[in-house]
């Protein structure tokens, strides 16, 4: 059985053992606990005064929705009411700072595991994983923990008394509200949901397997051939899917002779992944050649690597079987479990905006049309036509060109980065030094590379924070054995900025309750502030003039243009899945593929010209991370907001800190006090619209 055979039957054989019955488990509150409320609040407030009136109120409200006969009868409830309410401010903060302290240890030591667990499906220099490896990786041991809360009445403990507040409040109250406010507010909201350990379970191995489908898709490019029967790669290159392919597709700007020979190529294995017509033997393999043109396969015809092939390997075209679509429903139908017990969110795509981003749906996809609808897109449209010499073709969604590199070309590139870094460790000794170009003072430079750990990764590369203080980030990229090459620099530089935002919102942070950012579309573009000053770092130091920088607007426009599509892309999918629960993989894949090709036709076909391509379905994140990518769109939004502010105060570093220091509060009240304006599109418009004016001078 192949690797990708065993991990399709081991998810299958564990939904099937974890599903649970979708019923809400707090549809039915006891009979008895609403004269229970009432003969507690007359009760307390005769004892404590009406200024615990409302407090009371609040909290009792919060308890009864949850209660459920299991937790016992009305003289529990009275009782529990009775001994935890705390009427006076002295035991409100004792129990505030000790559930914040004991909750950073639990999830600190919790972390710990995940990390270990994961250790050998992770990383690249640890040698082949086997099945009981993906079990360990696709474990969650913090799976049971807010259930057994529930059960021993320590979320009873904090409904009671702090307040779980709604998306609308934390919105339009938050903007008054103090820190400790806001703390109060995430403890609460910590426990807003009662889901049964099994439901978690069952959702952490189901996207743990997605996640390593797609770490394991790889494509050997030598073994692809032309019509002509040309190899246009060279040899022992293998792309991960999507994010080398599409790295690969951008590099080839630069080569005059095969460049658009090799987009057009790449363009047909991302096409043949999506419709799932890519033979299954193409996957991962470098025994076999592949015309991705005609769809033939043959046994290969040349050796650049170690593997042997086993005597009953069979080179057939036939199809990867709907692995890719299978992979993508049964994420879907893991996060469906959680609908149930959800009752102010009850869908994961709610759970996403409301909760996760806490921006509206509504408000993210206005944003979202406004940069797609722009007239300001066929205005740089026209301007790339005219830099490439040609019309525009689909590839040129991730046209590269307004990136400026100097003189320096890809393999040059390769080999400044593969001698700086030969391993994973001489980049972790590096990174004081480019933490200090980046502007943080050599003090805090030495801390923050003091607290990343650098590790080679299997996939593309991540970043992974820790989750107590002094708990070291780690940052996971490829190294190969001719050491890292720029695209791995490239992406190593944008975990950096991960890493160093993980480290300053939990090690900085003063509470830490409030650790992080708002939501991961802050942090991207926290990682995209460093990724950008790669150049820099390697010291290819490059004159920037007024052009320069109305040429980096517009490298921002084109792929805030590019991600959007393929965030409204990850949004209707959604959609679509929820008005389609019972759907079949073969019927999520040709959906999918529909809905590719409308947002297309919709707001990209009158720019290049060609309709019903279908490359946006082809991103990763679609199939493992669970409607992740309109975090990217948004992202690219903030870096603008972002990047204006510390090019203003003229120090990255300085900002940088400043901002993370923040922490986990409303997005919009986030970046009012970064830059004084809410999140919005306006000024990246305004930005593309300087930048072409300038451009025109």
């Amino acid at each position: 059985m192949t690797k990708h055979a065993r991990r399709i039957a081991l998810t299958a054989i564990i939904l099937l053992l974890s599903v649970v019955p979708f019923v809400y488990a707090g549809a039915e509150r006891p009979a008895w606990i609403k004269g229970a409320m009432t003969a507690l609040e007359t009760e307390i407030v005769e004892k404590y005064g009406e200024g615990q009136r409302a407090l009371l109120q609040r909290g009792m409200q919060q308890v009864a929705d949850f209660w459920r006969d299991g937790d016992g009868g009305r003289e529990a409830f009275e009782e529990f009411v009775r001994m935890n309410f705390a009427e006076d401010a002295e035991m409100r903060d004792a129990m505030f700072v000790r559930f914040e302290n004991l909750l950073e240890a639990l999830d600190g030591h919790m972390n710990a595991i995940v990390l270990a667990f994961h250790r050998q499906v992770d990383l690249e220099d640890l040698g082949p994983y086997y099945p009981f490896d993906e079990v360990f990786a696709g474990y969650a041991p913090a799976a049971h923990i807010t259930d057994d809360f529930f059960a021993n009445k320590l979320v009873f403990a904090v409904l009671l008394n702090f307040p779980l507040t709604t998306l609308e409040e934390r919105l339009i109250d938050g903007k008054k509200w103090t820190r400790r406010q806001w703390a109060e507010a995430r403890l609460a909201q910590r426990f807003s949901k009662r889901i049964p350990a099994d439901v978690n379970l069952a959702i952490a191995r189901a996207y743990a397997d997605a996640d390593n489908y797609i770490a394991g898709y790889n494509i050997w490019m030598h073994h692809l051939l032309d019509n002509e029967g040309r190899r246009l790669f060279p040899p022992k290159l293998r792309l991960l899917s999507h994010w080398n392919l599409r790295d690969e597709l951008k590099a080839n700007y630069a080569d005059r002779e095969h460049g658009m020979d090799k987009q057009r190529m790449i363009v047909k294995v991302m096409e043949r992944i999506v419709d799932q017509t890519i033979p299954a033997v193409a996957v991962d393999n470098p025994l076999a050649d592949w015309n991705p043109y005609t769809n033939e396969v043959t046994p290969a015809a040349v050796t650049d690597s170690d593997i042997q092939a086993p005597a009953d390997m069979k080179v057939t075209n036939a199809p990867e079987p709907d692995t890719r679509y299978r992979m993508l429903l049964n994420t879907f139908l893991a996060a469906r479990m959680v609908d149930p017990y959800s009752p102010s969110a009850p869908t994961h795509i709610a759970r996403r905006f409301d909760e996760d981003r806490e921006i509206p749906e509504e408000q993210v996809e206005e944003m979202f049309v406004q940069i797609v609808s722009s007239p300001l897109v066929s205005r740089v449209a026209k301007l790339i036509e005219a830099r490439l010499g040609r019309p525009l073709e689909p590839f040129d969604i991730w046209y590269n060109g307004f990136r400026t590199t100097g003189a320096y070309g890809p393999d040059e590139l390769d080999e400044i980065v593969s001698k700086r870094y030969p391993t994973p460790d001489a980049y972790r000794n590096d990174m004081p030094r480019m933490l200090e170009k980046l502007g943080f003072t050599k003090e805090r430079a030495a801390f923050l590379a003091g607290n990343i750990l650098v590790e080679p990764a299997r996939g593309s590369g991540h970043a992974w924070g820790g989750e107590m203080r002094g708990q070291k980030a780690r940052l996971r990229t490829r190294v190969g054995a001719g050491g890292m090459d720029y695209k791995g620099f490239n992406i190593a530089v944008h975990e950096m900025g991960h890493n160093v935002e993980q480290v300053i919102s939990l090690d900085d942070i003063d509470y830490t309750l409030l650790r992080g950012v708002p939501n991961t579309a802050f942090t991207e573009a926290f990682a995209y502030v460093f990724q950008e000053q790669d150049l820099m770092l390697l010291d290819l130091d490059i004159p920037v003039d007024k052009t320069d920088e109305a040429i980096k607007a517009l490298h921002d426009f084109w792929m805030m243009y590019e991600i959007t599509g393929v965030s409204l892309v990850d949004m209707k999918i959604w959609h679509w899945m929820y008005d389609h629960p019972d759907a079949t993989p073969a019927e999520l894949r040709t959906a999918v593929m529909e809905i590719a090709r409308d947002v297309w036709n919709s707001y990209y076909a009158p720019v290049f010209g060609e309709k019903d391509v279908t490359l946006f379905a082809i991103y990763s994140h679609i199939i493992h991370s669970q409607l992740y990518l309109p975090d990217y769109a948004l992202g690219h939004l903030i870096l603008v907001q972002v990047r204006e502010q510390m090019t203003k105060a003229g120090n990255i570093g300085g900002e940088f800190e400043r901002m993370a220091r923040a922490g986990n509060v409303a997005p919009d009240l986030w970046m009012e006090n970064a830059t004084g304006e809410p999140v919005g599109a306006e000024a990246m418009l305004e930005a593309t619209g300087r930048a072409l004016d300038t451009l025109k001078e």
